[in-house]
């Protein structure tokens, strides 16, 4: 840093010192008064660092883009709002990163310390009350000197076992405040461990022997398995064996292309639920039993099943649903130490077994079953149309989001990306509003790779405004509307239990094409299924962020012949 820097060290300074040690290149926020010895620390020495800023339109904004900074690089994302509405702004983008179980760190400036308690503007928030449910940790920093001290904390925290959202509350004096001592930083290798626990491997012996004696054994990937950077040798391990997979919505970008048994996503279609419900023994790598896969309860779940769950995160192992055996440990490296002991009693296996076969023609029957949907002609058009035209449009290693409610139920029946990371959905929340804010986040993560998203008419508006922040940083992406004008997901729901008694879930006609122009990004609206393709490449040739507006189908997903229970 330059002598001029060091006279003017101040709490932004530290701070930002801090994250540049961590290697953090971009925070995505808003700036506020109270942040303004954060920008300044960036302004005049911090780019030169590669450090940067974002501005967002949107503090919920902010939080997504960073959570999917988070997911594409399996690095912390950061951000930050402003003291008050900027803090409380940042919280459902915060809520939908603890759910997921992404590791963020969201920075809050408070009122200065003389101000608290007497209604300053802005003020009189705990703010660490307010996201004390949705942080795994969380600190008001009091004394400027110990900012890169709390700095350091925090990253330990996100990233070490479960990794979810940090929470820093600095006081706007001790940001402000100057310092004249010099503060070296330790290296992160030198303040927390950059791997985690194998198993123990009398456990790991027992759930081979288990896996092994199994007449019709199935494998779930979850989440976990992605964040453990294992997509390769989970590929090599269920291709050695022949097992059937399932994967949860965190878990399917992990597997693999040419991974010949792998059936489909959790419980979103017959075939992955008959998969279940006639395994005699499942391993679960990194899953949690949560709405995708049914709570691991009746009527999807039967009752003897045997389950072996591995996990990061001791409190999610027989949280929903009792297992048979529980293995604390990394899903990579558990993955390895079964791996090598499945090699020492098992030759690979030369061809698929019945129970693989008999998994592998349910799923052909059942797409054999969707085929008049997914080639329709139709117009308004099919969902399962519009979802099969992106398919075919996406690059191998695209990055895909998903936002919305029946479109995702579409999306992650037909979808199955082949690169990890590359599938970013809110599933834990099940928030809606991510596309843009995702896609602005992942573009910046993943600079060369193709971004697309596949949003409802609902959801898109939610965050509509971050088009700005695409335009003005020249971010190109693609963002496909599902323009049924309505509330769809819900809607189903008033079909299927309530008698078609509909309320509050139709949407007037809003020409997303046209706010995508007005922005100053490129803008479609398509009416015919064989007009996608061409749609989609003017989009991608335009060099802009873009919106194509489809005109499609209100269709319903009966979700009670999915073993569901209703919400």
């Amino acid at each position: 840093m330059s002598e001029k820097k060091k006279e003017l060290t101040t709490g932004g300074d530290l701070l930002v010192q801090a994250l540049v040690n961590e290697n953090v290149r971009f925070i995505f926020g808003i700036p506020g008064g109270q942040l303004l010895p954060i920008y300044d620390a960036i302004y005049r020495w911090g780019r030169e660092q590669g450090i940067d800023t974002i501005m967002m339109r949107h503090e919920q904004a902010a939080a997504h883009a960073a959570d999917a900074w988070a997911r594409v690089t399996g690095t912390v994302g950061v951000c930050m709002g402003t003291v008050g509405p900027g803090a409380l702004h940042l919280i459902p983008g915060i809520g939908a990163a603890y759910a997921d179980s992404i590791p963020v760190l969201v920075i809050t400036p408070q009122v200065i310390s003389r101000q608290v308690d007497i209604g300053a503007v802005q003020g009189d928030l705990d703010q660490l009350a307010l996201f004390h449910p949705i942080v795994k940790f969380q600190r008001q920093i009091r004394k400027t000197e110990r900012i890169p001290e709390y700095v350091q904390k925090a990253f330990r925290e996100a990233c070490l076992g479960r990794p979810r959202p940090v929470h820093l509350d600095i006081p706007a004096d001790v940001l402000g405040k100057v310092v004249s001592e010099d503060i070296t930083l330790p290296e992160p290798r030198e303040y927390r461990p950059l791997t985690n626990p194998a198993a123990d491997p009398i456990l790991v012996e027992q759930a081979v022997n288990a896996l092994l004696n199994a007449e019709k054994p199935l494998i779930i990937a979850g989440g976990g398995m992605v964040r453990a950077n294992a997509a390769q040798i989970f590929h090599e391990f269920v291709e050695y064996l022949k097992i059937p997979v399932i994967a949860t919505v965190m878990g399917s970008s992990g597997i693999l292309k040419g991974t010949t048994s792998y059936i489909g996503i959790g419980l979103f279609s017959s075939h992955t639920l008959k998969a279940i419900q006639e395994s005699d023994l499942i391993l679960a790598f990194g899953t949690r039993f949560s709405i995708s896969l049914g709570y691991g309860k009746p009527p999807a779940w039967p009752e003897d099943v045997k389950i072996i769950q591995i996990d990061i995160d001791p409190s999610e192992i027989g949280k929903n649903r009792p297992v048979s055996l529980g293995i604390l440990g990394d899903c990579k490296l558990v993955l390895q130490q079964m791996f090598s002991l499945v090699k020492q009693q098992r030759p690979p296996a030369k061809e698929e077994g019945n129970w693989l076969r008999e998994l592998k023609q349910a799923r052909e029957k059942y797409w054999k079953g969707k085929e008049k949907f997914i080639n329709s002609d139709n117009i308004p058009i099919r969902q399962e149309r519009l979802v099969h035209e992106v398919d075919k449009f996406l690059d191998e290693d695209a990055i895909l989001i998903i936002d919305g409610g029946d479109i995702s139920l579409y999306s992650l029946e037909q979808l199955q990306m082949n690169t990890p990371r590359r599938l970013l959905q809110s599933i834990g929340m099940g928030h809606l509003g991510t596309s843009i804010p995702y896609a602005i986040g992942a573009k910046l993560a993943a600079p060369e790779s193709q971004v697309c998203t596949i949003s409802g008419d609902g959801s898109i508006m939610m965050n509509i405004q971050e088009l700005e922040t695409a335009k003005r940083l020249n971010i190109a992406f693609i963002c496909v509307v599902s323009n049924n004008r309505a509330w769809g997901q819900i809607k189903s729901g008033q079909k299927y239990y309530y008698k078609k008694r509909y309320i509050d879930t139709d949407l007037s006609d809003t020409n997303f094409a046209e706010i995508a122009k007005a922005f100053g990004c490129y803008g479609e609206r398509v009416t015919d299924p064989n007009e996608i393709q061409n749609a989609l490449e003017r989009a991608r040739d335009s060099n802009k962020p873009a919106v194509i507006d489809v005109i499609t189908k209100f269709t319903t997903h009966d979700i009670s012949k999915l073993g569901l229970s209703r919400m």
